[in-house]
């Protein structure tokens, strides 16, 4: 029997399980989400055999997120500027296993690094892809992303507003943001990587202009380009640890 994941497994889930070996040091800045309600039965037929959808007041959840990968290297090399840096955007939603541990299902990484795209896909079975990207700052972040292999091009301007604050337990920011565990399929086998970080202090977002055509694209048509709900944090250093199988 599937158990349900409770506040005391997704608060547990921020401390590393000591199941696997730290493998790479990231920094992820300027971190934008924005997310969207819809039923959890459009999103169960989508996840793999071990998955359940997790849902918030009975609702489950689609997210954006584009932000920047910074000082990305394994564990006893330096970053190397060339390949270290560079942009990704990710979609997702919100699952746990059978033992109640909560997660991250991704059906999308879009990402302008190739080496880092070949790296993933391979060590993780995350699902990225390559993409040509942009961004700049002038007070506002301008954004923009085209995935490989389509001809649109997703933007995003905003900026964040407000001063940090923490995710509190129970609250629909925790449940949002407080996810530790990746979940994906390697070789026909589900398995998960942990990220470890200080836990999330979230800002509210200004956005001037937001798109939905990277949940288009990974089959989500009908998802309007306003988000009903949008964060911004400004990062963190965060360390992964190596994929094991969900047993």
């Amino acid at each position: 029997m599937t158990q349900l994941p409770d506040t005391a497994a997704r608060l547990a889930a921020r401390k590393p399980d000591g199941e696997r070996p730290l493998i790479m040091h990231h920094r992820w800045e300027a971190l934008l989400f924005l997310h969207w309600k819809i039923s959890a039965a459009e999103i169960q037929p989508t996840l793999p055999d071990g998955l359940t959808v997790d849902t918030f007041d009975g609702d489950a959840w689609l997210a954006i997120s584009p932000f920047f990968m910074r000082k990305v290297r394994p564990i006893g090399l330096p970053p190397l500027p060339w390949l270290s840096e560079f942009q990704e955007l990710n979609v997702r939603t919100y699952v746990y296993d059978k033992h109640g541990v909560p997660g991250i299902w991704f059906y999308s990484l879009d990402c302008d690094q190739p080496l880092a795209v070949v790296g993933a896909r391979t060590l993780t079975g995350l699902p990225y892809f390559n993409a040509e990207m942009s961004a700049a700052a002038d007070g506002v972040i301008d954004y923009c992303s085209r995935r490989e292999g389509t001809d649109d091009v997703a933007r995003y301007r905003y900026r964040p507003a407000g001063m940090p604050r923490p995710a509190q337990p129970d609250s629909l920011e925790f449940f949002l943001l407080e996810r530790y565990y990746l979940y994906s399929q390697r070789d026909g086998s589900l398995v998960r990587s942990q990220v470890s970080h200080r836990p999330y202090r979230f800002r509210d977002a200004e956005i001037q202009t937001s798109s939905a055509l990277p949940l288009h694209l990974d089959g989500f048509p009908s998802i309007p380009d306003t988000a009903v709900h949008v964060c911004f944090v400004d990062g963190f250093d965060v360390e992964v640890y190596a994929t094991q199988a969900v047993a």
